[in-house]
């Protein structure tokens, strides 16, 4: 199998143009721009040959078989949408269909080029209604269905590739959402914590503001006593009250001696 697409040569193109149209009068002037291009088309200097076409064009704007070699040295030169266009205006004007099949035969091959498979494909087609046993188009145009299937293939793995990716933007995006809602109620947690912490400390400053006022004369309650002084201060206590209570039994004894005296009288 061929690894290009065939392009009809152009000189054959041009010398059955010339009999189709039967313009040997006012090709005189042309021809000689016309013969200019086809030596250079052939030495592969294609854009020579677009400039002699051009100047043939300028001596006969209507000149069928410079517009078709100016379509196909354009071609050459990478300028597929233009050759595109004149192949197309050229398929619908030409009058033999040999000529016209030529024309829908390389408009399918600037159409190829420029990855317009379908569209290729039709004009291939149309082509071969004119011309059925030309075996250049016939190829061309298994070539473009082939190229067609390769590039919808890719087209639904990348919309596959594409969705994918969507799916994941889209998790990423929640899991974004999701660890910015849980930033947010850390803070928002953090920032009760503290407003909590704050508040106890004013109510703690608070009461012992109030335990200070009522103290008397505005003085703070004493500090706590050492567990020793406290047992000291205990034991004074227990001395003190021993020495009242022997005081007191002191005192009865006296008085019961003076009652006791007074009944012996």
């Amino acid at each position: 199998m061929k690894n290009k697409l065939h392009i009809i040569p152009i000189i054959i193109i041009a010398l059955t143009l010339m009999m189709a149209f039967g313009l040997q009068a006012e090709a005189q002037n042309e021809n000689k721009f016309i013969r200019r291009g086809n030596n250079a088309y052939d030495d592969k200097d294609f854009k020579k040959a677009e400039i002699d076409y051009r100047k043939a064009l300028e001596k006969n704007q209507n000149s069928a078989k410079g517009e078709f070699n100016l379509g196909t040295s354009l071609y050459q030169q990478e300028g597929y949408e233009e050759s595109a266009k004149i192949y197309e205006k050229l398929a619908g004007t030409l009058q033999t269909p040999e000529a016209r099949a030529g024309a829908y035969h390389n408009l399918g091959n600037s159409l190829v080029q420029s990855q317009q498979y379908q569209p290729a494909i039709d004009a291939y087609k149309n082509a071969l209604r004119l011309n059925p046993d030309d075996l250049d188009t016939k190829y061309n145009l298994e070539y473009a269905r082939r190229m067609l299937q390769q590039q919808q293939d890719q087209q639904k793995d990348q919309d596959k590739k594409d969705d994918q990716q969507k799916d994941q933007d889209k998790k990423d995006d929640q899991q974004k959402d999701q660890d910015k809602q849980d930033d947010q109620q850390k803070q928002d947690q953090q920032q009760q914590d503290q407003q909590q912490k704050d508040q106890q400390q004013q109510d703690q400053q608070q009461q012992n503001q109030g335990d200070q006022q009522q103290q008397p004369d505005g003085q703070a309650q004493p500090k706590q006593i050492s567990k020793e002084d406290a047992e000291r201060m205990l034991q004074a206590l227990k001395d003190n009250e021993k020495k009242t209570l022997e005081k007191l039994k002191l005192e009865k004894l006296k008085s019961a001696k003076r009652v006791k005296s007074e009944k012996d009288w």
